[in-house]
């Protein structure tokens, strides 16, 4: 069965639910495993559509290397983005 994503979109592993603009830092509810050094796309609204390495990443404000499924990470992103907009791996 095709996938309805196109294949260089990734796996969908989460969602932005808050984004703190003065420190670019995002917090992702992950829906799927992610750890330092993965590949993820971050999609939303009119323009946003751009790929980052994931360099650190923190869980309740310590710094952790990998996180499962239904964690909040804390992320800084490298682009401004907004709530709501989904979290891909590649």
């Amino acid at each position: 069965m095709p996938e309805n994503n196109p294949p260089e979109e990734g796996k969908l592993i989460g969602k932005i639910s808050h984004y703190f603009g003065n420190i670019a830092v995002a917090v992702i509810e992950l829906s799927g495993p992610l750890k330092v050094g993965d590949e993820i796309r971050i999609v939303g609204g009119e323009e946003t559509d751009f790929n980052q390495t994931v360099d650190s990443m923190e869980f309740e404000h310590k710094k952790i290397d990998k996180a499962k499924k239904g964690d909040s990470i804390g992320l800084k992103v490298n682009e401004k983005i907004r709530e709501g907009y989904k979290v891909y791996k590649v």
